[in-house]
């Protein structure tokens, strides 16, 4: 029979389709068949005859390589061009699994095929890129009805696969629903991309300075998480009126803490570690692997980025080419205010049928998104639980997400909400874990900084002259860095560093800030658009009055300024209650209708959840708090200085969370006064003794008077008006750093102190003197920082490296030698000179802890260097002390853990180095970064048992006991190593592996019954006197207090 005529294949078929088949009907022998129908024929009615399978596979890989070979020409591809993928698709339908997939079209029920797996398939053959616009989903869709139509126009085929009948119902129903959606990728891709692919910045920049080239996907910033799943701090900080109106009315989980119980899960919840968002929810560049959370729940602030988290992951897969979009999970992107609203009103069931045809963007048909979702190739993502304000209404939304990964195990999903207002418990028992959304750390700042300006000036001194300026505001200011940790705020900032400076004085930076957000809280409109109400302006100095109002209200309730929390019903009474004042008309209708707006958008007002609303971000409840203050001082004259500073600031100077108002009040009102302040500040006491660490060192706490007086003279303009003021704090400053008595200086405080003397009074002829002679202290702390400070602050004085290169030599502190080892590489860097005289501190100084420093700068600084790592290996084979050796090996496993020979290269070091203390620092290494490694726990085993050495094998065993408790044979190797490790004490001094071994099972392990018997073991027979007595010590604590008891 010739088979290409019965497949209706000419070599008019084009230069793909001819050549492929023409080959396959030579191939007589090879049974193509076998492979194509196996998954298909098990629904069948008959088994057909094999020339009619023959025929049938023919005709459908005619039908394929069509579609393929129309990609390719509607691309714009030459014949040539083409023809180069001939060999290719040849080898790419030979593969078993493509036949069997492209096979399933036959199937009765088959309604998508797996793209993904073609998609892999042919780039595992190392074939060429196909069209970046190829739509393996509309190719395989259409490949799928002209079989069903070869099927139904077949007498052979028709009767064995049975379709007919089914194509009429279904068209029966197509007619009764009407259109339906398609399942088009790369139009769905579009919709994403138009919906959330620009920064939606109007609002935040009214200079008409246009940002449609600013992608979200390039601007993003992966923030980090911390799981809460039994508890979610914020909602115990709630005043309990609050929280008990919230759980009566439904919306808050009942809350039942004890006090000390309360303070453990605190305690908890931060020993939980952050995470990187990715690492929790799955890397969208990457290919599908295991995640940490396959349901979560994310929590955080308004505007902390929890929708513009959701957008990202799916603006990501939206961006790749289309050919290439089948092999990622398919993002569902669903807003749940709109899905709830169109569940209301009853437009759609359910998820899928919202998906299929409810109020967004781009629809996709329900039948092939249900196969999508049986496969698991799917990612739902449902932003914003607390935007269903009705409870009864959220809670069936709630429902709807937990029966949806009950019908679609497979499907990973992401849920956002607002923390307050949210219940936890339905969905923590559906599964879903949950996590706090951190802000922004200082790198991420940075990184958004660097990218924004990146993305919005041309190259230039402008450029780097605002970024550097915008970088230097955040970090000067611990205000303005708090501001910027949340990226709706840090956002506002960079907007307004590109249209002006940012103001020196925090009130006005934050006066201008509030002027953005409050030209966004747009009431005119809204009153327009309100007929029942004749509109009236409300400009933005009646909202700044009314938000003094409202903030001077929360500071004085029952949490005063911890709280940033205020009722709806509080919220309208204070808004009533001053639009009163200004006489318009309807004032509570207004105050409602101003409340309204808060429900959909972020102003600098919003709604926080649970009927409840406070400032976008407590920096503004401080700001207008201390400004109703001045207003009060300044302009109605209610309030004198006298009461000022007697009712104000004597009432709140130790109460840290007031320490911001006190200040901004300070930077708010005439020099002459802040002098009266501070004044009154540098008399009262503190009972220093209140306030030690565990080392008898004062904490900050201990000068709280003086470290406000700072602070409020920082926030003077012109402290040329109150020079004597300057200089009377200053001399009491020094005063403090030379005598230190009777209580030295902990680190922060060093710290706190000298950088505020160094950086207010740096241009004071007699302080760097001063600074210098403070490294001759006999202090733990101010030598130490006082070399940080000078090198920081006179970094730009020529002398300063040649002085802190003698000090690196020279002086008497050892510690102090290595902070100036550390500052003159991070601040030197780039000088040429700093590196080689880097190594000669290691190869020729006399300082282990100095050679050790060198040893981390050079590994961290110059990482990039080719030289560096085989210099860093050799220092640690050859090194000419153990310090500088262990080093050397720390530093190779922290900066080159990425590096393919880098564990291997610590394992030859764990196993056979000559000198135990780089083997012992190997195995250290070894288990803290490789600790998923298979071979990582069979290396510590055999260490613990095999080295020769105690030490190597005591740390072996502490390895082991802290990172593999949970190994079911972790307990027994323990408890061996407890009886039989060879140790033999020859100084009083070593210590005993065996030892080690006990203290880690009576860490893990000590509810055991075998815990107790070994414990009377080791107490009645070891031949250690030192580990016989600390058993029987243990013993006895065991005996008192046994466990559940």
């Amino acid at each position: 029979m010739e088979w290409l005529v019965v497949w209706g294949v000419t070599q008019a078929a084009g230069v793909v389709v001819y050549p492929i088949l023409q080959d396959l009907a030579k191939d007589a022998a090879k049974d193509y068949g076998k492979d194509f129908f196996k998954d298909c024929l098990k629904k069948v009615i008959r088994l057909p005859e094999h020339d009619v399978l023959k025929e049938a596979y023919g005709k459908a890989l005619k039908n394929f390589l069509e579609l393929i070979q129309d990609e390719l020409q509607g691309a714009g591809y030459k014949e040539a061009i083409i023809k180069q993928y001939v060999p290719f698709l040849k080898k790419f339908i030979d593969r078993e699994e493509v036949a069997a997939a492209l096979g399933m079209a036959f199937d009765v029920e088959c309604k998508a095929i797996d793209t993904a797996l073609l998609v892999r398939t042919w780039a595992a053959l190392n074939s060429p890129l196909l069209p970046e616009d190829m739509d393996w989903d509309f190719v395989c869709k259409s490949y799928i009805k002209s079989v069903k139509k070869l099927v139904q126009n077949s007498d052979k085929l028709r009767p064995i696969f049975e379709v007919q009948t089914l194509d009429k119902i279904a068209d029966g129903t197509q007619e009764l629903v009407g259109i339906a959606p398609t399942f088009n990728l790369g139009q769905y891709a579009e919709g994403l991309r138009e919906q959330y692919g620009n920064l939606k910045l109007e609002s935040l920049d009214t200079t008409g300075v246009y940002y449609n080239e600013l992608k979200l996907w390039k601007i993003f910033i992966p923030q980090n998480l911390r799981e809460c799943q039994e508890f979610i701090p914020q909602v115990y900080e709630l005043p309990k009126d609050r929280s008990r109106l919230l759980q009566e009315s439904g919306q808050l989980d009942v809350l039942e803490l004890a006090e000390a119980e309360l303070e453990n899960h605190r305690k908890r919840y931060v020993e939980q570690p952050i995470r990187g968002v990715f690492e929790v929810l799955g890397d969208p560049q990457e290919l599908a692997k295991e995640v940490v959370a396959k349901y979560a729940v994310i929590l955080g602030d308004p505007g902390s980025g929890k929708s513009t988290l959701l957008q990202y992951l799916a603006l990501i897969w939206a961006e790749r080419p289309v050919r290439d979009l089948p092999l990622y999970p398919l993002p569902l992107l669903l807003e749940l205010r709109t899905y709830a609203r169109d569940k209301q009103a009853g437009k759609c069931q359910d998820i899928v049928s919202f998906i299929h045809g409810g109020n967004i963007t781009c629809r996709l048909n329900q039948q092939d998104l249900h196969e999508k979702l049986k496969n698991g190739d799917v990612i739902a993502l449902f932003d914003g639980i607390d935007e269903v304000f009705d409870p009864a209404l959220r809670d069936e939304v709630v429902t709807d997400i937990h029966r949806f990964t009950n019908e679609y195990p497979a499907v990973r999903a992401v849920a956002t909400s607002r923390w307050l207002g949210y219940k936890a418990q339905r969905l923590r028992d559906a599964g879903f874990q949950h996590f706090m959304l951190q802000e922004l750390n200082d790198e991420q700042m940075q990184e958004f900084v660097v990218r924004w300006h990146d993305l919005n000036f041309a190259e230039g001194a402008d450029k780097d002259r605002k970024r550097e300026r915008l970088q230097k505001a955040i970090r000067e200011s611990r205000s303005i860095k708090e501001l910027a940790g949340n990226p709706l705020l840090l956002t506002m900032m960079a907007i307004l560093n590109r249209n002006q400076e940012l103001p020196r004085d925090r009130p006005e930076l934050y006066n201008q800030a509030s002027r953005v957000l409050l030209h966004q809280w747009d009431v005119e409109r809204a009153l327009v658009e309100d007929r029942r109400i004749d509109p009236k302006t409300i400009d933005y100095r009646d909202k700044q009055a009314m938000l003094r109002k409202v903030a001077y209200y929360m500071q004085s309730s029952a949490k005063g300024l911890e709280g940033n929390l205020i009722s709806a019903a509080q919220l309208e009474s204070i808004l009533t209650d001053y639009l009163k004042t200004i006489e318009v008309e309807k004032p509570r209708e207004i105050a409602r209708i101003m409340i309204g707006q808060l429900r959909t958008r972020n102003f600098i007002l919003c709604d926080l959840g649970g009927d409840s609303y406070g400032f976008v971000h407590r920096t503004f409840l401080e700001y207008f708090c201390a400004w109703e203050f001045v207003w009060q001082f300044k302009e109605s004259q209610t309030l004198t200085i006298e009461q000022l500073i007697n009712d104000v600031f004597g009432n709140h100077w130790q109460d840290e969370s007031w320490h911001e108002v006190l200040r901004l009040i300070s930077g708010m009102i005439e020099p002459r006064f802040v002098a009266e302040i501070i004044d009154f500040l540098l008399d009262q006491k503190v009972d220093r003794s209140a306030f030690l660490d565990e080392e008898n060192h004062l904490q900050k706490e201990g000068l709280s008077n003086l470290l406000l007086a700072i602070d409020c003279f920082v926030e003077v303009r012109n402290r040329n008006l109150i020079a004597a003021t300057s200089s009377k704090l200053l001399k009491i400053l020094q005063v403090e750093v030379e005598q230190e008595i009777p209580y030295g200086f902990n680190f922060e405080l060093a710290m706190t102190i000298i950088t505020n003397i160094a950086s207010i009074w740096k241009d004071s002829s007699d302080l760097l003197p001063w600074l210098k002679k403070c490294l001759d202290s006999d202090s733990n702390s101010i030598p130490i920082v006082t070399v940080g400070v000078i090198a920081q602050e006179w970094k730009e004085d020529s002398e300063t490296l040649h002085w802190l290169k003698d000090c690196a030599l020279n002086d008497q502190n050892s510690h102090v030698q290595m902070v100036a080892v550390g500052v003159i590489a991070h601040i030197w860097k780039k000088d040429p000179e700093i590196l080689p005289w880097l190594k000669d501190r290691i190869l020729n100084g006399q300082n282990e802890f100095v050679q050790m420093m060198a040893i981390r700068e050079i590994a961290k600084g110059w990482k990039d260097d080719t030289d560096t790592l085989p210099w860093l290996k050799d220092r640690a084979l050859n090194g000419q002390n153990k310090f500088v050796r262990i080093a050397a090996v720390q530093a190779i496993s922290e900066v080159w853990k990425d590096g393919s020979d880098t564990l291997p290269w610590l394992k030859d070091r764990a196993l056979n180095d000559q000198n135990y203390y780089v083997r012992k620092a190997a195995v250290q290494a070894i288990s803290e970064v490789w600790k998923d490694d298979s071979d990582t726990l069979p290396l510590l085993k055999d260490r613990a048992l095999n080295d020769q050495d105690n030490d190597v094998r005591m740390a072996a065993v502490q390895e082991i006991a802290k990172g593999w408790k949970d190994d079911l044979q972790t307990f027994d190797f323990l408890c061996d190593l407890a009886i039989h490790d060879p140790f033999k004490r020859a100084e009083d001094w070593e210590t005993n592996p065996r030892q080690t071994a006990l203290e880690g099972i009576l860490k893990h392990y000590s509810d055991k019954p075998q815990t107790l018997e070994l414990l009377k073991t080791v107490s009645n027979n070891d031949r250690d006197e030192k580990l016989k007595e600390f058993a029987k010590e243990e013993l006895a604590k065991l005996s008192e207090n046994p466990v559940g008891a």
